[in-house]
């Protein structure tokens, strides 16, 4: 590959950092002496912007097969595809080589005879370079020993002998470098299929491997910025960790919820209360849609808008439900009692579900500049808080422990939402912000005392909180005269775990 001396200078410190790459060479430089050089050009081919192969004329014999292999990579039907995850992307070029690591050895295996041919054939271009270059000497030798003759121009016996033996050597090297190129080149047309096939292979698994990857890192919510920063090792381990953890077969089901509530976010109208279901009449002028204030900026229309206003009838967007979006924390409640490890439709464990939601509420409060809280718990006493500032990077570690974390047990209402209540009384005091919002995501039924319920519908009420319920996989837990729908002031149930859509009304209100 021709690279600049940038992207070379990204090889090297990728290959300096990645003890992957290090160990592969070392085993693939047991079998070829440059195996490292034939690694960085597939780095080179997958980082680069523009990658360019030299020519065959320009390589040496010995070099051919390694160009084989990377032609082969490079003009693979999915190496476009690959590309687009790993152009200036150090740490992903370095993933899309170690992908390839098993069919590396395959290639360098089924391409061994033409390689040692190869490598035979510059042995013998080297000996005829070199015979040439005898032939060359000995001429010179013969011509100084007639000079020192007697001035008869004769050349001595022993130099025209000297000429003679190593005219005869160069011819018998020519020949013999001819014959090893010729059989160089057969042997490497021999492996051209085999190569070209398991060339295709590996580029399509590297692709794979890059883009599920990527697509990981997506779900989790790390982006293209924050894997930049990361050290390479950093980036490894959290690949690894987001790959073998206990959530990691959700991931996609992680990204639908972060895209649904991404979505939900561009429906909601700023300053007007609750679910937007049309358009009325009217004259609130915070709800006033945007065509309408577009009059204002014609003065012969402001008279128009002035007349209407006062009749009532400019167009406003209609609501219902809901009062306007909290400002204070946005506190998800998730249950981790020994029966959300149940499956639904697809196999995805209520869990999964609930902390996908979880997660989707953690994107929807640091959107909207507001404090969250995770408060995973089971029976009675037990629970973990993690605690996201507003104001402070949520960290990728700290979320993925949010989401790993499962304590099992029994279920107590009790004590997440005492912990809620407490949390939110104590913004109010440090801050003086209201109005936050609870999210219990549960699959059972527990019941509360009646002292413990008029101290939090007093904290209710002086805090200005609302409660969304969200009853998991099981449909009785928000019936009628239940506990759930005592403590909430909006409640859903989901039993279909593989629609994110179940709650999407969330994401518009909250």
């Amino acid at each position: 590959m021709a690279a600049d001396p940038f992207d070379r200078i990204a090889w090297r410190d990728t290959y300096e950092q990645a003890a992957g790459l290090r160990e592969l060479a070392e085993e693939l430089g047991r079998h070829h002496a440059r195996a490292s050089d034939l690694l960085a050009d597939v780095f080179l081919a997958a980082y680069t912007a523009d990658p360019r192969l030299r020519g065959r004329a320009e390589m040496d014999p010995s070099r051919l097969v390694d160009h084989l292999v990377v032609t082969s990579l490079v003009e693979s039907p999915d190496f476009a595809e690959l590309r687009r995850e790993t152009v200036g992307d150090p740490y992903a070029a370095a993933m899309a080589v170690l992908a390839q690591a098993t069919a590396l050895r395959g290639l360098l295996e089924r391409s061994r005879d033409a390689r040692e041919r190869a490598e035979r054939a510059e042995r013998a271009r080297q000996d005829a370079e070199d015979a040439a270059a005898a032939v060359d000497g000995a001429l010179r030798q013969a011509a100084g020993g007639a000079e020192r003759s007697d001035g008869d121009g004769t050349v001595p016996a022993r130099a025209a002998d000297a000429v003679r033996e190593a005219g005869e050597a160069a011819e018998a090297a020519a020949v013999a470098a001819r014959r090893a190129a010729q059989e160089a080149a057969q042997a490497l047309a021999a492996a051209v299929p085999g190569v070209r096939t398991a060339a295709r292979n590996a580029v399509a698994k590297a692709a794979r491997t890059v883009r599920e990857e990527a697509a990981l890192m997506r779900a989790w919510g790390v982006g293209p910025g924050e894997l930049e920063r990361m050290p390479f090792e950093q980036r490894a381990r959290l690949a690894e960790r987001l790959r073998t953890g206990r959530l990691a077969r959700w991931a996609e089901l992680i990204g639908r919820f972060r895209q649904m509530a991404d979505g939900e976010r561009a429906r909601k109208v700023e300053n007007a209360t609750g679910e937007l279901v049309g358009v009325t009449l009217g004259d609130d002028l915070s709800r006033v849609i945007p065509s309408e204030l577009a009059g204002l900026g014609l003065p012969e229309l402001r008279a128009v808008f002035a007349a209407r206003y006062a009749a009532g009838e400019l167009m406003l967007y209609d609501s219902r439900g809901e009062r306007a979006t909290g400002k204070g924390a946005v506190i998800a409640c998730v249950d981790t009692s020994h029966s959300m490890y149940a499956e639904g439709p697809g196999g995805i464990t209520r869990e999964a579900w609930s902390k996908a939601c979880a997660l989707a509420l953690l994107d929807q409060a640091r959107h909207a500049g507001r404090d969250f809280v995770g408060i995973l718990f089971s029976a009675a006493g037990r629970l973990r808080v993690f605690r996201f500032p507003a104001g402070e990077d949520a960290g990728v570690d700290r979320v993925v422990d949010f989401a790993e974390t499962f304590l099992g047990g029994g279920t107590s209402f009790q004590t997440p939402l005492s912990a809620a209540g407490e949390l939110l009384a104590e913004e109010f005091d440090d801050a003086g912000r209201m109005r936050g919002d609870i999210v219990l995501i549960t699959d059972e039924e527990c019941g509360v005392t009646e002292e413990w319920m008029r101290g939090w519908n007093d904290a209710k009420h002086r805090l200005g909180f609302r409660v969304f319920g969200v009853a998991v996989g099981v449909p009785r837990a928000d019936g009628a005269g239940s506990a759930l729908e005592a403590l909430c002031d909006n409640l859903r149930s989901v039993a279909d775990l593989t629609d994110v859509h179940a709650a999407a009304d969330l994401f518009r209100v909250i």
